[in-house]
């Protein structure tokens, strides 16, 4: 099953920073082919998807954490939830260097 990726204000914003700078470039690159990934699978092996209880998504629902980036200082991650409930959307919340 494929999902529909949904950007949040601040995760477009987030991904708009990194395209428009020449050194993230790298990380960018990085971070589209996470989201899609995520788009495709959700619990793809290589996004190391798991709940990320410190957050809490709209309505209260679950937030998950995905690994753009791994073994790298400051490895960009990838916050999201299914939002709205039982559809096949995935609103992406932010996309951070890891907290």
């Amino acid at each position: 099953m494929s999902f529909e990726i949904v950007l949040s204000n601040e995760a477009s914003n987030q991904l708009n920073a990194l395209q428009g700078a020449k050194d993230k470039i790298i990380v960018y690159k990085a971070v589209v082919k996470a989201l899609r990934i995520l788009a495709e699978n959700p619990r793809h092996p290589g996004l190391n998807t798991h709940e990320y209880s410190a957050l809490a998504g709209p309505d209260g629902v679950k937030v998950f954490e995905a690994y753009a980036q791994n073994n790298t200082p400051g490895a960009y991650r990838i916050f999201f939830c299914y939002h709205p409930p039982k559809t096949a959307q995935v609103t992406v919340i932010a996309i951070t260097p890891h907290p």
